[in-house]
């Protein structure tokens, strides 16, 4: 069965990425791919991708040639310019209507929200969120983009060590009563904000 994953690595205060979106203190740090809650085996059981605007710029500065081996949806505004022969979408749509279009891309495998944590929050908004899978890096950061901006209950459901890092796996519980009850103001904030992704 296919979970939506937002699978990521967060500062010791809960910054997923500096104020001017930087990974530099996320690269330095040791840690084993093959090993514990490791990305070798995260991403063997991927089918598809979500990525909001900025961690896509981020990783198209910083990586030239990367190009995903999965259909992957980015949620932008902005001008959008996919990397050659990738089968890479910009979607300006809300995440509810376009998470069908991406279980099915999937494949029976899951579904991994890439960053940033609003986009995370956006898909827990509608009760769309299976896991979050947390690598926590010993820096912190004092400020940036947060890991997840919204009132989410989890279940831790494992723990490991994994070089410099402790990774935790969380099942998503619930989404914060007030964002249920109050989905309509929800989505018209974020429309008056033109914030699709982040």
């Amino acid at each position: 069965m296919t979970r939506t994953v937002y699978y990521t690595a967060t500062s010791l205060d809960g910054f997923i990425a500096t104020t001017d979106h930087s990974l530099d203190w996320l690269l330095s740090r040791d840690s084993d791919a093959a090993g514990p809650m490791g990305y070798d085996a995260f991403i063997a059981g991927v089918g598809a991708m979500a990525m909001g605007g900025n961690t896509h710029r981020w990783v198209r500065e910083h990586e030239p040639d990367w190009s995903p081996e999965r259909p992957t949806w980015v949620f932008t505004r902005r001008e959008f310019s996919p990397p050659p022969g990738a089968d890479v979408r910009a979607t300006a749509d809300d995440v509810g209507r376009v998470h069908a279009e991406m279980v099915r891309a999937a494949g029976g495998k899951d579904v991994w929200v890439v960053g940033g944590g609003d986009l995370a929050g956006q898909f827990a908004d509608r009760g769309l969120l299976d896991e979050v899978v947390v690598s926590i890096a010993p820096v912190t950061l004092g400020g940036g983009a947060p890991l997840l901006p919204r009132r989410v209950e989890l279940e831790v459901v494992e723990s490991a060590r994994n070089g410099e890092f402790v990774c935790v796996r969380y099942a998503v519980r619930a989404v914060k009563a007030w964002a249920e009850d109050h989905m309509d103001d929800v989505l018209a904030h974020r429309s008056a904000h033109d914030r699709p992704g982040a």
